[in-house]
């Protein structure tokens, strides 16, 4: 018989009491989000979802699982959790629609090195909050507890998300061609992206998260900086099955240049006008203090539109009218030209804090 200290998880650092008591906690938030096809239960092995209950006759399945990237570390050092969560389903959903699919349900994985209940149940808040923006079900997920993978306070998002699309109404970019024209969605802010480069900027040169915003004095500037992901998919659901819209790419790592190749067929090259809009105050406060080459911003941030969407020119004023009518705010930034597969943005000079007129270009 073995003798000495005898060991329980909970010396190892894991709690499961804890881990029963925050999913007792959330179940009210994750049965807010049912729909039809998933009644949203958890605690189960899996989780059932029916295609048919949500009205689909010959559905294709579509998938996207994506982070939120370092905007975690702006919310754990402000200590503001309650909009992460809507990040983590915007980033995920956004890549479903650009398909063309409606987002079914969603899953999400949640690690840190201790459970903090307060912590914890705000993130999974704004996940629920998400996915009720989205339509979609919040239908299970993870919650890893694991003692020495992260520094106090730390942790990490990951979200899963599965969509569906009736078989040929997919979008595939197929049916863009020369002379289409580029509407510009716009953004809420940074969304998810170039959060590295926008922390080093802030450290550098000194900004305090809890002082007014530069750009935004009604806000400190992490608040400013955590406005949440928008989520596009009922604006857009509409007008792809009215047959209007040919393509969609969401603005997210790569910005405006490299996003929208991913969407067009050979032989389509997107030409954008920065002049079309105007870059949102915290864009340029950001140019100004790290002194970004306009090329640059172009490349890693949406500068103030989180989605392009590709339409005939006589579908224009039609899918603006829709858009404005579901309260987003949407410009004309381009057409599609004949050439490489790619994009090139433009701007004239004295914008993007550029004194010259310029250009970046990507082919795909």
């Amino acid at each position: 018989m073995t003798t000495g200290k005898s060991y329980s998880y909970a010396d190892a650092g894991v709690s499961i009491a804890a881990g029963n008591t925050f999913v007792k906690a959330i179940s009210s938030l994750v049965k807010a989000t049912a729909r039809p096809g998933a009644d949203a239960e958890i605690g189960g092995f899996g989780a059932f979802f029916d295609p048919k209950a949500a009205g689909f006759n010959d559905p294709l399945l579509v998938a996207a699982t994506d982070g939120v990237g370092t905007k975690l570390k702006l919310a754990i050092d402000t200590g503001r959790h309650d909009t992460v969560g809507i990040d983590l389903v915007a980033m995920c959903v956004n890549d479903l629609v650009v398909q063309g699919a409606e987002p079914l349900f969603f899953l999400d994985y949640f690690a840190t090195g201790k459970l903090e209940q307060g912590v914890a149940s705000a993130v999974v808040a704004g996940i629920a909050e998400g996915c009720r923006i989205a339509g979609c079900a919040l239908i299970g997920g993870e919650t890893a507890e694991m003692p020495g993978m992260y520094g106090a306070g730390d942790y990490d998002l990951a979200g899963f998300s599965v969509g569906a699309v009736e078989r040929g109404q997919q979008l595939t970019g197929e049916r863009v061609a020369q002379g289409d024209v580029l509407l510009g969605i716009a953004s809420s802010g940074f969304h998810s992206n170039g959060y590295s480069l926008v922390r080093r900027i802030v450290a550098d040169k000194g900004h305090k998260l809890d002082a007014p915003a530069p750009f935004d004095t009604s806000r400190t500037l992490g608040e400013a900086l955590l406005a949440p992901t928008r989520i596009y998919v009922k604006p857009l659901l509409p007008e792809i099955r009215a047959g209007r819209i040919k393509a969609l790419a969401h603005i997210t790592g790569g910005g405006l240049l490299e996003n929208v190749p991913r969407v067009l067929p050979k032989g389509a090259h997107a030409r954008i006008d920065t002049g079309a809009w105007m870059l949102p105050p915290a864009f340029a406060w950001l140019q100004h203090e790290g002194n970004i080459a306009a090329g640059e911003m172009a490349r890693t941030f949406n500068c103030g539109i989180g989605m392009v969407a590709v339409v005939a020119s006589g579908d224009v004023e039609a899918t603006l009218g829709a858009l404005a009518a579901a309260g987003e705010t949407a410009y004309v930034i381009g057409a599609i030209d004949a050439g490489d597969t790619g994009c090139t943005v433009v701007g004239d000079a004295e914008t993007w804090g550029s004194r010259e007129a310029w250009e970046a270009v990507h082919v795909a």
